[in-house]
This record gives structure tokens, sequence and C-alpha cells, in this order.
């Protein structure tokens, strides 16, 4: 059976940083894509980033611009995600996705990943 665990979701100060951590296992398909995505109260879930097998294919939402990194390593299957540069804007639940296919590029629609975190919670100050 399929686990995937977040951790690393807190309250900051705008500008601030955090690093979520997400660990998958029991997945059905080794080698797959993983992915966050977020969702804030009263708004779709949104992709933030996806990251490939290959780590040089990664994928972030526009609004991320350069603030930030996913990361994974493949011999624990983790996927990290490093946010710098936080907005009050970037307060949502942020979820790991796993199981995405074992394509050159990151699928970036929510149904193509086959397991799910529970979530943790991203809340920016002002």
């Amino acid at each position: 059976q399929a686990q995937v665990a977040e951790s690393g979701g807190d309250l900051v100060q705008a500008g601030g940083s955090l690093r979520l951590s997400c660990t998958a296992s029991g997945l059905t398909h080794d080698d797959t894509a993983m992915a966050w995505f977020r969702q804030a109260p009263g708004k779709n879930r949104e992709l933030v980033a996806c990251i490939s097998w290959s780590p040089d294919s990664a994928y972030y939402g526009d609004f991320v611009k350069g603030r930030f990194t996913i990361s994974r390593d493949n011999t624990k299957n983790t996927v990290s995600l490093q946010m710098n540069s936080l907005k009050p804007e970037d307060t949502a639940t942020y979820y790991c996705a796993a199981d995405g296919g074992s394509f050159h590029l990151c699928p970036r629609a929510m149904d193509s990943y086959l397991a799910w975190g529970q979530g943790t919670q991203v809340t920016v100050s002002a």
C-alpha cells in the first residue's frame, strides 16, 4: 500500500523560507515523477512544482518565479521543496504527489499521480 508523508509546514513571516520534505513508499511503480501541489481555502488545488525521474527535468508553476526549488533523492524516494521569499499568498496546504509515470517530462495534471499525502500547512504572515 502506497504511503506518502509530508513534513516541514509551519508559520513563517513574509520574506522567510521553509523547506518541505516528502517520503514515499510502497508505490505501485518505481522510478516515477513526484510533485508538490497546493490548495488555499476556497481555491482549486494547483501545481507548485514537479520533477521527473531524471532530475534535470522539472517544472514550476508561473507564480513560483524563481523562489522555489524542487529536488529529489532517488535512493530514498524523497522529494523536497525549498521555498524562499515567501508571500502571504503562498499560504495553503501543500500536498506531495508520487507515482506520476516515467516520462521524460513530469506531468502537470493532478490525475497523473497515483499516490498522495495528507498535506502540510504553510502559513505566511504579512
